[in-house]
């Protein structure tokens, strides 16, 4: 019965990160419905081989994400959504799957980037803001990016693949 929860935990897990990604796209805003959803999630997929040592060390490595992100945060380097989906995935990803993470975060992050640098990737990025719906309003009190790039692509493809993939070996 617990496997099962898991599997539909992850299943909904996939559906969530796809949101995130979509809604940074279109709008440059993750919705804090995600987070909260997916930590509400996390008992389910934690369900099937629980541990005091692997709660406890999943939330750890969590709280240090978050306060990283925090910092960053403050310094304008990350988006409060970008924060909390990156945080929340550390959660579910676990002390073992925390490095591989973010390393393939930071990498998917900058290839990102990179593309939104090209013309072409930011006259693409800016069409499907247009086609796809209304664009969130800007934040004046930050810095403001001549190309934003929507992280939370970068870190909801990092977290199905690191989370996810492993199941299907």
């Amino acid at each position: 019965m617990a496997l099962h929860l898991q599997y539909a935990a992850l299943i909904a897990f996939v559906g969530l990160m796809s949101v995130a990604a979509f809604e940074d796209l279109r709008r440059l805003v993750i919705p804090n419905a995600v987070p909260l959803a997916l930590c509400g999630l996390w008992p389910l997929y934690i369900m099937a081989s629980p541990s005091l040592f692997g709660v406890l060390s999943a939330i750890g490595c969590a709280l240090i994400v978050f306060v990283v992100g925090a910092v960053c945060f403050s310094r304008g380097l990350l988006g409060g959504g970008d924060v909390k989906l990156l945080t929340v995935a550390t959660l579910w990803a676990g002390p073992a799957q925390t490095p591989s993470l973010l390393m393939l975060t930071g990498v998917l992050g900058g290839l990102l980037a990179m593309f939104l640098l090209i013309p072409t990737g930011a006259q693409l990025a800016t069409l499907a803001r247009i086609k796809l719906g209304p664009a969130a309003a800007a934040d004046p009190s930050g810095p403001q990016l001549a190309t934003p790039v929507p992280y939370g692509i970068a870190i909801a493809s990092a977290a199905v693949l690191v989370i996810f993939l492993p199941y299907f070996r």
